[in-house]
């Protein structure tokens, strides 16, 4: 696969987007103010995969390392956190709330949550290899390698905005309830 550096993130356009969220949903956004402008991946090509996959309904759930996070001096995610996740030029694509977190080692992860990550055919078996492939690389790329203790954020989330791609409707509290299939 080619693996082309993606863009800055757009920040200015992160956060356009997140004012139109905060305003359609004030209590939401007044709950953490402190939202995270990111992407998946480690190239452009990956980035817009991903959020592909998260746009389409087949991603909804993400992993990446507690080092990971330490190296881009960024706090780890909490239950109710947001994070404006962004494609490979930058550009930012969906909202996203985090909906469950837990910390743990690779042999931790479960078919469930290989599953809900929506990559390759969402084996398990594929999931390790996949995940340890990137870790390897992206370890390195810091001048580090990746052991199966490393600590590894598993994240559940639901896409709050844009509306139209919106897993969950904000009631007027601002508290997220499932929408209702039609």
């Amino acid at each position: 696969m080619e693996r082309t550096p993606a863009a800055p993130l757009d920040l200015a356009a992160a956060e356009r987007f997140w004012a139109e969220y905060a305003t359609a949903h004030p209590a939401a956004a007044d709950a953490d103010p402190d939202h995270a402008v990111d992407r998946f991946g480690d190239s452009a090509e990956l980035s817009d995969e991903l959020v592909g996959l998260v746009v389409n309904g087949t991603k909804r759930a993400t992993a990446d390392l507690v080092d990971e996070f330490r190296a881009r001096d960024e706090p780890l995610p909490r239950v109710g956190s947001h994070w404006v996740a962004c494609d490979g030029a930058g550009k930012p694509t969906v909202i996203l709330r985090s909906t469950e977190l837990r910390i743990g080692t690779i042999a931790s992860a479960d078919a469930a949550f290989a599953r809900d990550e929506g990559e390759d055919d969402g084996s398990l078996e594929s999931w390790l290899t996949g995940h340890r492939r990137y870790w390897e690389r992206t370890c390195s790329a810091r001048g580090h390698s990746f052991t199966d203790d490393h600590e590894i954020v598993f994240e559940r989330f639901q896409i709050v905005w844009p509306p139209e791609l919106a897993d969950t409707e904000l009631g007027s509290a601002g508290h997220l309830s499932r929408q209702a299939a039609e």
